[in-house]
């Protein structure tokens, strides 16, 4: 088991005081961490009877508005109205809210529903009234379907994409993009696009969504591991090195600039010191320039001259992760998904893959009792 490295001894650079003890791989807790688990209730998304503050992000697709009757008389999705499916909702949110973390997040799948030859504006009307009752909108992910079925209308387009949308309630909650960047093999932000096929399903769930869209959520919001004693997530500590992405042009030409005029390390950490708010024009306006010391200063301004415009290309230098953030209490748990949906266990399935302890909830789940095992 590695020991931790207290903070004194590495600075911490996640840009939150976390009031830590120090940083230490996710295997110095690994060891106490049984199997992840996997639970299913019968019960409503609205009250789901779980204990507050238990959960590290839900990531569920809701029924849709006048789609299909589930043919249970709590379901949702079958209101007179717009108004009344959102209020069904909303009732979800607050119950949800009770059950996280202060830490998590929800990632909601929705699509809008035609009446009256219209779009009614479900994930809209769902996102005001969400805003309105205290939550953050984070991100309004485009699900954009690379396939679909045919549709008969010929007066207007087929329906193509489905939302996706990120809530939180605390400006701290757990984020994680850099395992994102790795599950899809990318280096920058990739977006808030996502180009992800249907998959098929011949059970007796007949919406089911993919699982790849799970997957997305988990790596973004769902901590690998929670303290059992403070409920505070692990958190990734990274250091930016010297490394650019070679496939960039711009990247390429930068390296090249910096090892043809004999760039040193302190160089290239004089520029990530300073970073683009000293360049150019961007002094007039942005603050927080010329803080650093004179010696970094005079560092940077040397890598400037020698790179010129591709200066700032060393501000995007890769990251690697020195550890994980530990608070001490030495009282290891596994992140935990819920979906209040669960259907047929998509979301529970893939939590459970990627080493997270899952929890479902339906009104009608098509297995009976505590496990999900039955669907593996």
């Amino acid at each position: 088991m590695q020991e931790p490295v207290r903070t004194q001894d590495r600075a911490v650079d996640n840009g939150t005081n976390l009031g830590l003890a120090g940083v230490s791989d996710l295997d110095s807790w690994s060891s106490k961490l049984p199997a992840p688990s996997t639970r299913v209730v019968t019960g409503d998304a609205r009250e789901t009877g779980l204990e507050a503050n238990s959960v590290d992000v839900v990531v569920t697709s809701p029924p849709y508005w006048q789609k299909r009757d589930y043919g249970h008389p709590d379901q949702i999705g079958l209101e007179s109205t717009p108004e009344g499916f959102v209020s069904s909702i909303m009732d979800c949110l607050t119950e949800w809210r009770r059950v996280l973390r202060p830490t998590g997040s929800v990632f909601m799948n929705i699509g809008d529903t035609y009446f009256k030859r219209s779009l009614v504006g479900i994930p809209g009307r769902i996102e005001a009234a969400a805003v309105d009752a205290g939550w953050s909108i984070r991100n309004r992910i485009i699900w954009a379907k690379t396939g679909g079925m045919p549709e008969p209308a010929k007066n207007r387009l087929a329906n193509r994409h489905e939302y996706i949308i990120h809530l939180t309630y605390k400006p701290t909650y757990y984020y994680d993009l850099q395992a994102y960047q790795e599950h899809l093999g990318v280096a920058a932000n990739p977006g808030d696009v996502w180009m992800i096929e249907p998959e098929r399903d011949m059970s007796a769930h007949l919406a089911p969504y993919p699982r790849e869209i799970v997957r997305r959520a988990i790596s973004l919001a769902c901590p690998p591991q929670v303290c059992l004693v403070c409920g505070k997530p692990r958190r990734r500590v990274t250091e930016r090195t010297d490394q650019l992405d070679p496939s960039r042009p711009q990247a390429r030409r930068a390296m090249e600039l910096a090892k043809q005029h004999n760039l040193t390390p302190e160089h290239i950490r004089a520029i990530q010191a300073t970073g683009v708010s000293d360049v150019g024009k961007a002094t007039k306006f942005q603050n927080g320039t010329g803080r650093n010391s004179q010696e970094v200063q005079r560092l940077a301004a040397e890598a400037k001259a020698a790179l010129g415009g591709y200066f700032r290309e060393f501000t995007f230098a890769k990251r690697e992760t020195v550890g994980w953030t530990d608070c001490g209490h030495n009282s290891a748990a596994r992140g935990a998904v819920l979906d209040p949906f669960v259907g047929t266990g998509t979301t529970a399935k893939v939590a459970i893959e990627m080493g997270r302890d899952a929890i479902g909830v339906d009104l009608k789940p098509l297995v009976d009792g505590s496990s999900l095992s039955a669907l593996f």
